[in-house]
């Protein structure tokens, strides 16, 4: 057993095989240890996120050790029929893999029960285990861009469902109709950590996948519409403080990238800290005003425009409160520093919360529907926290695409497989944020690449906000709010915490220098 930090709140808990990851998962649940706010299982490891003003990661290890790490799992869970049309495109491959022939896969396949052993990649996507089945593949050399939904696959020792199309490198053996994830069903997710997998043969039924309808942007509201919408810019979604608390689902807590930002909007204008606020992406968001009311926009700084219902224009200031009457036009221009404005309304807006939070996840595409052209906006009825407040002063400085932004990180839980040459370069030359970046993550470019030095596959396991995950390229990928519950790259680092909102506004074109604020040279592991 293993202690490896992964940022200042989390840590993992690195175990010699699945069973000894599920025993200690089963026991930290019969036991749970004060501070831990959420444990994420994976292959071999336990990702800790706990509360640092209540805990410390090496007092918790200390706690984990003298757990009963000898704990059963629990294998009698509720078993789950899921039928299975089994003519994947990999199915014959698969089969001369193994030695088998299709006949004998497919037996195998569905002779034996499949553990939910945990959930990651995408909401509703369970990994699979089964001892009994004897099967294990390795994943496709090249993943496939668009795997349909209810595919089945194959990839180490697991199998898993595909719950919506989505790109993908498993195995691909066979299709079933049934439903992984809805928001319709409580819970949303059908397979859950403990329950078992019974797969059926039902090759010579046909497949028919349902149809995820949209979730609805607003909940039902009597009266009229405040504000409808023009134009939604590059990207115009509900955020708030996000969904912790759904790891057995797959699900990221997301939430509003800066939320200092977030949080001050609500204050301009009164409200409570928690209210939803729309989160604007590179400006260029106008909308109709249909009724009084009074908002502030604050975070990234847009040119603020406003005409008015008698002809007249006025520009506004960001980071205040804005009173507007119905038959105002309000126009937000491009930042010239930052990506994200955030946009509050005093009273807030009517939206329905999905899992706890209004906030949209654009990987698990759970939460409201973006904004779009003709979206009408409603006014939310939660009295206002306190009167409005005067323009906020003492305000970070955004960094503009062409200048440079210091991080501070810490060594990752994987620092170990790099190279020297790796951990040096990380610190020591410019990381370009490029334009495919997004809530997901900042994808940047490095004059030179990290090489590893410890070349063996990496089991998925949980990652955190802020990780610096190394792809096969060496060119890293910063995890923002809704990156994936888990990952089969190393992490060499990770953003501190008090820089995260930062680095949610680092627009394409900005370089970033990361500042190691503990030492690489020697891997720091909780010790006994």
């Amino acid at each position: 057993m293993r202690f490896l930090p992964c940022s200042l709140s989390s840590f993992l808990v690195e175990l010699d095989t699945l069973d000894d990851t599920l025993a200690v998962f089963a026991a930290l649940q019969a036991t749970p240890l004060p501070g831990v706010e959420e444990i994420i299982p994976a292959a071999r490891t336990l990702l800790i996120h706990f509360d640092p003003t209540l805990t410390q990661g090496r007092q918790l290890s200390a706690a984990i050790r003298q757990l009963d790490g000898q704990a059963q799992v629990q294998r009698a869970g509720k078993v789950v029929n899921i039928p299975v049309q089994y003519t994947g495109d990999d199915l014959g491959e698969m089969a001369e893999y193994l030695g088998l022939s299709v006949e004998t896969l497919i037996q195998r396949h569905t002779g034996s029960l499949w553990q939910v052993a945990f959930c990651g990649f995408a909401p509703g996507f369970a990994y699979l285990v089964s001892r009994e089945a004897g099967i294990q593949v390795p994943r496709r050399a090249s993943p496939r861009t668009r795997i349909p939904a209810g595919s089945v696959g194959l990839a180490g020792e697991f199998s898993g469902i595909y719950p919506h199309a989505s790109p993908g490198g498993w195995q691909l053996i066979g299709r079933t109709a049934e439903t992984l994830f809805s928001l319709d069903r409580q819970p949303p997710a059908l397979l859950q950590p403990g329950m078992q997998v019974q797969f059926v043969d039902a090759t010579r039924s046909p497949v028919c996948v349902p149809v995820v309808k949209p979730q609805p942007l607003q909940q039902p509201v009597s009266g009229s519409a405040v504000m409808s919408v023009t134009s939604p810019g590059l990207q115009t979604l509900f955020q708030d403080a996000g969904r912790a608390g759904q790891a057995s689902m797959g699900i990221s807590p997301s939430g509003a990238l800066d939320q200092a930002a977030w949080r001050r909007a609500n204050w301009l204008v009164g409200n409570a800290s928690h209210l939803p606020a729309l989160e604007i992406t590179a400006g260029g968001f106008s909308a109709s005003i249909l009724a009084p009311m009074v908002v502030a926009l604050t975070g990234a700084p847009c040119p603020v425009m406003v005409s008015c219902a008698d002809g007249t224009h006025f520009t506004a200031s960001a980071e205040a409160p804005l009173a507007l009457e119905a038959g105002d036009q309000l126009r937000l221009g491009t930042p010239a520093r930052g990506v994200r404005s955030y946009l509050a309304r005093r009273g807030g807006w009517a939206v329905t919360p999905q899992l706890g939070s209004a906030s949209r996840d654009t990987l698990a595409q759970v939460g409201p529907e973006p904004l779009q052209a003709g979206t009408h906006l409603y006014a939310g009825n939660t009295p206002p926290h306190s009167a409005v407040q005067p323009a906020a002063m003492g305000l970070p400085l955004l960094p503009a695409p062409s200048e440079t932004i210091t991080l501070d990180i810490i060594p990752g839980p994987r620092c170990g497989w790099f190279s020297d040459e790796a951990l040096t370069r990380l610190t020591s030359q410019y990381w370009q944020v490029t334009p495919q970046s997004n809530r997901i993550g900042l994808r940047l470019q490095g004059e030179f690449p990290l090489t590893r030095s410890d070349n063996r596959e990496l089991p998925s396991e949980g990652t955190c906000i802020g990780a610096i995950q190394v792809p096969a390229n060496g060119q890293p990928v910063l995890f923002l709010a809704d990156h994936p519950l888990t990952g089969g790259y190393p992490v060499i680092g990770a953003v501190a915490h008090y820089h995260l909102d930062i680095a949610g506004q680092l627009p394409p074109g900005c370089r970033i220098r990361f500042r190691a604020i503990r030492p690489f040279t020697v891997f720091e592991e909780y010790e006994e």
